[in-house]
């Protein structure tokens, strides 16, 4: 096919290519290669999949009629399966997070413009696509939807030996795409909109591989970018850029927002999930290794997500199944991901009963702090709390709590290191008393200063009894 390329070449530009270099496989069946002659470069394109070509080749001149940024078709011949785009250099999003390091002020720049540009794509050139030119699917329907719940079900689940019950976890699929199903579909979803496919040339984005494009709901393919595993997005800033992406498309059609939310962690499930049955279809199945190096992260998201959100629907064999997936440790080990531990530390009343960690994988500790000194029993502490100068100076004094903490600090130190080393990201750790206002308020914010200060760790602290006590003052 070089030579095939090459003619290609000499044909549209009307002199022949000096080199031609074979670029790294992005996982599909093309092949592309870099052909070059003195102040030109252009991309070559080898597949033998004619209609996913049809699909590029018409998506990419309609989206550059839309002035949206995206390769230049330059030429094709359909009966060889073969064309040339613009060349629009070698840095994607994910190969910029990763020579900057992180999420330097210039990457945030360049998440802020992708989010601003996808309604773009999505609504504005949506409105005028040709959905006839989709492969395989023209909408992202109840048949897509299946496809991808069984990849991940048959190349993720089985293959990674995560037990379930088949016909539970096949009605819980049925509910769970009714309930996506309920979401507006008339937009084009771009379908694998994530780091690998924007490009970066000159600090500003442009986008690729959206072959696979079809019509359906909004919200597939922000989810798809911000919970883009390997990327690792901080994820403070996924609240922001999915903000910033719906002020983008509220100011081209109008946005319910509280609609819209209420499906979004649905769709960034089934992207997750979608994600695990390539990742076992192409790790587990093909035995292509690198492809199993972005379980970990995706597994972290998934714990996030499952602590983070509601679904409004019942699923309970398809929560068990996430649960074992977010509980093993075979899966954190992959490749070498070194994910963010977050230690989740509460004080709370024993006569509120325990906490529960329903949102986690069951990991962490309650400490009892009744047989501490109490304030409370004093009249000048009695409407204060732990986190009170006052209260805090009673408390330090006592070497009784002084012996407390340090017994607490060795036990979770260990369960600290434990945990990073089998990159775990989510330990909790609660302190009761008989109110949950002085003595366990202070305890969970010493161990939060040890742990922020010692470890550097993110910390997440909650105060059960005074937020209540907060709710019911009334506002002046």
């Amino acid at each position: 096919m070089n030579e095939a390329l090459k003619e290609l070449y000499r044909k549209n530009f009307g002199e022949p290519a000096e080199a031609i270099a074979p670029l790294k496989g992005d996982g599909s069946h093309r092949k592309l290669y870099r052909l070059t002659s003195a102040g030109r470069s252009v991309i070559g394109a080898v597949n033998s999949d004619r209609l996913e070509n049809r699909a590029f080749i018409a998506f990419s001149r309609h989206f550059r009629g839309c002035g949206l940024p995206v390769p230049e078709i330059y030429l094709e011949d359909r009966d060889q399966g073969i064309y040339l785009e613009e060349d629009l250099g070698d840095t994607n999003l994910f190969q910029l997070i990763s020579a900057s390091r992180g999420f330097t002020p210039g990457v945030v720049d360049v998440y802020r413009q992708v989010v601003r540009l996808l309604p773009q794509i999505q609504i504005t050139a949506g409105r005028t696509l040709d959905y006839g030119d989709c492969y395989p699917r023209a909408s992202f329907d109840k048949q897509s939807m299946r496809w991808d719940l069984n990849h991940f079900k048959y190349y993720f689940l089985q293959l990674a030996q995560i037990p379930f019950h088949e016909q539970d976890l096949e009605d819980d699929f049925r509910r769970f795409t009714d309930f996506l199903l309920e979401a507006q579909r008339d937009c084009f979803l771009y379908r694998d909109f994530q780091s690998r496919n924007v490009m970066v040339r000159d600090g500003s984005p442009w986008f690729i591989d959206y072959q696979g494009g079809r019509k359906g709901a909004l919200q597939y393919d922000i989810a798809s970018l911000l919970f883009d595993a390997k990327a690792d997005i901080p994820f403070e800033l996924r609240e922001e850029l999915l903000g910033l992406y719906l002020d983008a498309a509220a100011r081209i059609i109008p946005i319910d927002k509280t609609e819209f939310l209420r499906h979004y962690p649905g769709f960034v499930y089934i992207r997750i999930m979608q994600a695990m049955g390539a990742y076992g279809l192409r790790g587990f199945y093909e035995r292509k290794s690198h492809f199993l190096q972005s379980i970990p992260y995706a597994i972290r998201n998934l714990e996030y997500l499952m602590r983070t959100t509601e679904l409004p629907i019942e699923a309970p064999a398809l929560m068990q199944v996430f649960r074992s997936m977010v509980g093993s440790s075979r899966l954190r080990q992959f490749g070498k991901a070194e994910l963010e531990l977050t230690v989740r530390i509460e004080s709370f009343s024993y006569r509120g009963g325990l906490p529960a960690d329903d949102k986690g994988h069951g990991g962490g500790f309650i400490f009892d702090c009744r047989a501490l000194p109490n304030p409370g029993k004093h009249p000048q502490y009695a409407k204060l709390n732990g986190r009170d100068p006052e209260v805090a100076e009673f408390l330090r004094r006592e070497p009784a709590v002084e012996r407390f903490m340090s017994h607490v600090y060795a036990l979770i130190d260990g369960s600290v290191e434990n945990y990073q080393s089998r990159n775990f990201t989510n330990l909790m750790a609660a302190f009761g008393c008989t109110g949950g206002q002085h003595r366990s308020v202070y305890c969970a914010e010493l161990l939060a200063k040890h742990l922020r200060e010692e470890h550097g760790l993110r910390v997440e602290i909650r105060h059960r009894e005074l937020e209540k006590d907060e709710a019911t003052v009334p506002v002046t």
